[in-house]
């Protein structure tokens, strides 16, 4: 085989495979010094341990932060010196539409979680009430203030997983292995999450992620995946008071109570919706309603970026 078929495409492009390979070195370059940096402050500043403080709300956030600045900064920079693409290729800048992606997200998420809810009520698995030991005003300050926490969440899961490794996929054409490659990772980083049930779990966060990939797909823009993504996480917490993969501590005071009387394999248990068969109906179907919908589209510019290799601009010399 020729040195530039292995290297690089018809495009006159480095391949996809490659491009993969040094966004995922990056990436683990420039998070392991943001996590660096960050261990320093915490040290100077806030006098205690960097660990300890990871572990509380507001280190969840700054977690959270970390991961989107690392995956924005190394996706643009891939996709600028590999691909030629501006930063609006990423899919999270104010194109037209984006809005309108967001919103329509947010309420398929919401009503994705609610349905699987209602699967565990007809599995008389999950009984819920209002949740009368907490006060109105704890509550409020919940459903409030877990919104952004949550959407901080999302936005750096997005902006790692289908941000560019998915999307430099798309543009080579090989979007199918686009989503292996990045949903089978995303559910294999939820694996270390308390209460995790392994078959089920990985296989769920896995369609969840095949889910979000359409949610990209559909739209070749991350604000559709993202309201998709922080609503079912707010409402499976903040609202109907159920563990959001595995964690409970993010939303103390949830609008209502779950009592959970099984089986496990149908509400998840412990880990919550995510390890159940509810969540795999539910997910399925959802995956199929975003894909086979009509009324979700790209814009002209988004579907610029991702609907095939850019050719290499190479500069004539004239004799």
């Amino acid at each position: 085989m020729e040195t530039h078929n292995l290297f690089l495409n018809k495009a006159g492009r480095l391949r996809s495979g490659w491009r993969l390979g040094i966004f995922v070195v990056a990436f683990a370059v420039v998070a392991k010094l943001i996590e660096m940096a960050l261990t320093v402050i915490v040290r100077l500043v806030l006098k205690g341990s960097a660990e300890g403080f990871l572990s509380s709300s507001a280190g969840f956030i700054v977690q959270a932060l970390v991961l989107f600045a690392a995956a924005a900064i190394v996706g643009w920079g891939c996709g600028a010196l590999l691909e030629d693409l501006p930063a609006r290729a990423l899919g999270w800048a104010n194109h037209r539409g984006w809005l309108r992606d967001l919103g329509l997200g947010s309420i398929i998420g919401a009503v994705s979680v609610l349905f699987a809810a209602l699967l565990g009520i007809a599995g008389r698995g999950l009984h819920f009430s209002l949740n009368a030991a907490a006060t109105p005003s704890a509550i409020g300050k919940t459903l409030l203030f877990t919104a952004p926490l949550f959407v901080l969440a999302a936005s750096g899961e997005e902006m790692l997983f289908r941000g560019y490794p998915l999307q430099t996929f798309t543009r080579a054409r090989l979007t199918w292995l686009g989503i292996f490659l990045t949903s089978f990772p995303f559910a294999a980083a939820h694996l270390a999450n308390p209460n995790v049930v392994r078959g089920v779990t990985f296989a769920n966060t896995a369609l969840a992620g095949v889910w979000l990939a359409a949610a990209y797909l559909r739209t070749r823009s991350l604000w559709l995946p993202l309201g998709i993504h922080w609503a079912w996480n707010w409402m499976m917490g903040a609202v109907l008071g159920l563990p959001v993969s595995g964690i409970t501590r993010l939303a103390p005071a949830s609008l209502l109570r779950v009592q959970d009387t099984g089986p496990a394999w149908l509400t998840g248990g412990a880990y919550g919706p995510e390890g159940g068969a509810i969540c795999t109906i539910a997910l399925l179907i959802a995956i199929v309603l975003v894909w086979r919908t009509s009324w979700l589209k790209p814009s002209e510019e988004m579907l610029k970026f991702t609907a095939d290799e850019i050719r290499e601009q190479k500069s004539e010399v004239g004799g």
